[in-house]
């Protein structure tokens, strides 16, 4: 069986791709099948996000298409930045503008009360209209000095309590066992292994 995997990122591409060969699933990159647009993602929720391109690809290419969307969910800010997560402090933004516009929306929150959660849904969508749905949870406390230099996005903000660290301080073996990601694909693994 072959997925594509909604990804030009190869990293996420190699996550992917070492979790679900063992079960015989070749996956391969959406460019490595064809060239088109990415789709506009209008959804309001990670969930609905996922969707959209799942099935955008999977129509694209005709073949079971794996798809996700993740982001920070921070609980004091009524859930925010969510899905605008990679785009919070505006469309050109980088991880350092979002950052700062992070810290100081939370100024006035104790570092008890900045409670998030690193949220992350996949789809996988098969061309026969079936749909597998898995979601991984991490949470964490968002401080407001950035330790650590490993990982990307919120990472060195987002401290996680069971290690004492930062999640840009954890070992990627530690990172793949809590993350978000890596909890969605177990659970996607485990439904692809009964179905």
């Amino acid at each position: 069986m072959k997925i594509v995997v909604a990804t030009h990122n190869k990293g996420k591409l190699r996550e992917f791709k070492a979790a679900l060969e063992p079960l015989g699933i070749e996956t391969v990159s959406v460019g490595d099948i064809v060239a088109v647009p990415e789709p506009e993602e209008t959804g309001t929720t990670f969930l609905e996000n996922a969707r959209i391109k799942a099935q955008y690809y999977m129509k694209a290419t005709q073949l079971p298409c794996l798809a996700d969307d993740s982001g920070l969910a921070v609980d004091s800010l009524g859930g925010e930045p969510g899905v605008y997560s990679a785009r919070y402090a505006g469309e050109a933004c980088d991880d350092e503008a979002n950052n700062r516009k992070l810290v100081s929306a939370l100024r006035e929150v104790p570092f008890e009360k900045r409670t998030a959660h690193y949220v992350c849904e996949l789809v996988l969508a098969y061309p026969d209209g079936r749909e597998v749905k898995a979601t991984g949870c991490c949470d964490g406390i968002i401080q407001d000095k950035p330790v650590g230099d490993g990982g990307f996005g919120y990472d060195s903000y987002f401290y996680v309590p069971q290690f004492q660290k930062t999640m840009a301080q954890i070992s990627m073996e530690e990172k793949n066992a809590i993350s978000h990601r890596g909890l969605a694909l177990q659970n996607l693994l485990q439904q692809l292994k009964i179905d």
